[in-house]
């Protein structure tokens, strides 16, 4: 006697699909990266954690993350290697050429010590400074030469990722939230959806060419099929008292 098992296999399609993270879908996780070698952490989504280590910063935002997956929010390596991973606790290695880069010696530049004087700049081996408008580390400081190293820091590191993938996100709204934040480097921001249209109040003006762009990409990723930009009422009242 033969058994038509559709529905049951339908049913765990249904449960497996929920569960697991998808490209263009939108999840929510912690994560703490650390040097493979080193054990050193260099990025967490965690406060305690990042006190402990000593990379505390006031100006981040601790707590779950919400990002979607494929869009570039995350290192690539880290992007593709979550997509068809369950909901639950997972450990990622990336190599160099996956995280950060591989070291890339025609990122070494020579430059004059005596320009770094004359901006009474003491050039040192560590300090990070600002050339041309590119972030560089000094690497080496001999004589009336200095080397500066503007691959990224962690560049030809092997790097380790212990990831919480917490949930697939399924709500528009803390999609186009978690999008616009992101995109727009906001930390709080206001979305309201009705029939398909999303009104975000931001606090401050966004330029219609940025606007255009976020609605396209929200369109793309969402059933979202507008979104409206607006001020926030305590900014509003700000301005109707300053007339």
């Amino acid at each position: 006697m033969e058994t038509d098992c559709s529905d049951g296999n339908r049913l765990q399609d249904l449960i497996r699909n929920d569960k697991m993270a998808e490209k263009g879908e939108f999840i929510e996780l912690e994560y703490t990266g650390r040097l493979k070698d080193e054990g050193m952490v260099f990025d967490t989504t965690s406060e305690k954690t990042a006190k402990e280590e000593g990379i505390w910063d006031k100006n981040m935002k601790y707590g779950p993350a919400i990002v979607c997956l494929g869009e570039g929010q995350l290192l690539s390596g880290l992007d593709q290697k979550l997509v068809g991973k369950s909901v639950g606790k997972h450990t990622i290695e990336l190599a160099p050429e996956e995280g950060f880069g591989k070291k890339d010696a025609k990122l070494l530049r020579i430059v004059p010590t005596n320009i770094f004087r004359q901006q009474k700049i003491d050039p040192v081996p560590g300090l990070q400074v600002n050339i041309d408008g590119a972030m560089g580390t000094i690497r080496t400081v001999t004589g009336g030469r200095t080397v500066v190293d503007f691959n990224h820091p962690l560049s030809g590191k092997e790097v380790v990722y212990d990831i919480d993938l917490k949930r697939v996100v399924k709500d528009d709204k803390e999609k186009v939230k978690a999008f616009v934040s992101l995109a727009l480097g906001l930390k709080d921001l206001d979305v309201d959806i009705k029939d398909s249209v999303a009104v975000i109040s931001t606090g401050k003006e966004i330029p219609q060419e940025i606007a255009e762009k976020l609605q396209e990409e929200i369109a793309r990723l969402t059933d979202i099929k507008k979104i409206t930009f607006t001020k926030n009422n305590t900014e509003k009242e700000a301005e109707k008292k300053e007339k």
